[in-house]
């Protein structure tokens, strides 16, 4: 239990009515939850308005109530605080709640449209391997140390956030790595949080069915380094043109990344193979098993912040050569055959183009290269062509396909991405629904040496069909249809 007015520390508040000296049991913002003697936060959502829920949360057992508009009748004996934002005001509060847990460990954000997952996976693989006690937030999973749990969320909800990194301080993690998604940052979740660092990694085409445009999007992200203290760093790729925007009004230290042009920390590529890339960082070479340019980017970025971290550059260095690549990320297997498939979570313009120039850049053009493609419904409508074109334009065959279509038509998605297929790349394009064989389709067209890009899912373990969320594993399925080729 906790005292109402603890709870609400630094929270701006407008409007009180009743005691803020109750003690409360928990923090809840879904009505279902609630408790005797629990606080409810009232949210309104893109959906449903927490407003509409506040009596049945006093019927449930609820002591208080957080709102951003008053009701007009009150309940005897219930506290009511009006907050102007009331998701803002929740980040506050579940900090407070689980004791500013972010202060007790180095937290360090990890932001832009591609990479954020590996990067920060690596950066808690790279401390786990130097010693350390470290914590990870990610898309794909919750590391506390050792103890994994499943992740729902790029950037979970604040609750879920200050919970996790609680566990962490209280299991003595001195490093947590967190992805930090423009949803998240938009929807006030990583308020009150103490971030000793922020990476940038890039910003390109996504999110444009959230964000009203390109612009808003990008100043979301800015505005996560806008907040961070002056105690803190902020790294950023400079090859991006939006990198040195999100430098602007931040007060922390600022520091860049590159591979194209001068940056405080300088990668260049030296070898770029399937088996891996040989890298120049600043003036030491090192080898790693990770593959692409992309990838060259995502090291640069490790070992920078290592180094800002108080990491020796020689441990880092040495670590980097031993880090594996982040599940449905560039994840690959070679069949018996001589088949490549590659398992990619793809699932921008930019992403796609990155790793089909990738594949093109390490093989020889004797070979196919076959693409199994789509788009989630319920998304961005708009990179549903462009990805057509990228798609048909650098690949030597295309499976468009379905990825997790939602609450739309499957055929409405795939017709959508063949508009951006130019008519002299048509040939090389055919459309599958089901996701399982055009996986299986793109098996039988591959001949020994030729490679399967399946793109869009990555480490995603199911399929999402009107409303229902099905098994589904692309590297499973690949790798069990390339076996029953076999035999």
């Amino acid at each position: 239990m906790m005292a109402l007015k603890d709870i609400l520390y630094r929270v701006t508040i407008n409007a009180v009515v009743g005691s803020t000296l109750v003690d409360i049991n928990t923090i809840q913002f879904d009505s279902r939850s609630i408790n005797d003697s629990d606080l409810f936060v009232a949210i309104k959502g893109t959906l449903v308005d927490g407003h509409d829920f506040i009596d049945k949360a006093i019927k449930k057992g609820a002591r208080a109530i957080i709102c951003e508009k008053l009701p007009d009748n009150f309940h005897n004996g219930i506290t009511y605080v009006e907050v102007q934002n009331a998701s803002r005001a929740l980040a506050f509060m579940a900090s407070n709640y689980y004791e500013m847990p972010s202060e007790n460990l180095k937290l360090v954000g990890v932001t832009g449209t591609n990479g954020k997952t590996t990067v920060a996976t690596l950066l808690y693989q790279l401390f786990k391997k130097a010693g350390f006690k470290v914590g990870l937030l990610s898309t794909v999973k919750i590391m506390v140390d050792n103890k994994e749990y499943k992740a729902t969320h790029t950037t979970p909800d604040s609750l879920t956030i200050n919970k996790y990194l609680k566990e962490m301080s209280n299991d003595g993690v001195e490093f947590c790595f967190m992805e930090v998604s423009s949803h998240g940052i938009h929807q006030n979740r990583t308020e009150g949080l103490h971030f000793v660092g922020g990476i940038f990694t890039n910003l390109t085409h996504d999110h444009l069915d959230y964000h009203n445009s390109f612009a808003e999007y990008r100043d979301v992200k800015k505005s996560f380094f806008d907040h961070l203290p002056a105690s803190a760093f902020a790294l950023v790729n400079i090859d991006d043109k939006n990198g040195l925007v999100m430098l602007q009004n931040t007060k922390a230290r600022k520091y860049t990344y590159a591979l194209k042009t001068y940056a405080d920390y300088r990668v260049q590529i030296l070898e770029n193979e399937l088996r891996g890339l040989l890298l120049k960082i600043n003036d030491s070479e090192v080898w790693t098993k990770l593959i692409g340019n992309f990838n060259a980017y995502n090291m640069i970025a490790i070992y920078a912040t290592a180094d800002l971290l108080g990491l020796k550059k020689e441990e880092s260095l040495q670590l980097i050569s031993t880090l594996e690549s982040v599940s449905g990320r560039f994840q690959y297997l070679i069949s018996d055959e001589k088949i490549t498939a590659i398992v990619d979570y793809a699932h921008t313009p930019d992403a796609l183009k990155n790793v089909l120039e990738t594949i093109n850049n390490i093989r020889t053009k004797n070979e196919e290269l076959i693409t199994v493609v789509g788009c989630g419904g319920d998304r961005d409508k708009t990179k549903r062509p462009i990805m057509g074109n990228i798609a048909s334009t650098l690949s030597t065959k295309v499976i468009i396909t379905s990825d997790n279509p939602r609450s739309e038509v499957p055929e409405a998605i795939i017709n959508e991405i063949e508009t951006g297929v130019e008519p002299q790349n048509i040939k090389k394009v055919v459309s599958i629904v089901d996701r399982k064989q055009a996986i299986k389709t793109a098996c039988q067209l591959a001949k020994p040496n030729d490679i399967i890009l399946i793109a869009g899912k990555g480490h995603e373990n199911y399929q999402e069909i009107k409303g229902e969320r099905f098994d589904f594993d692309d590297f499973k399925i690949v790798k069990e249809l390339l076996k029953q080729m076999q035999k």
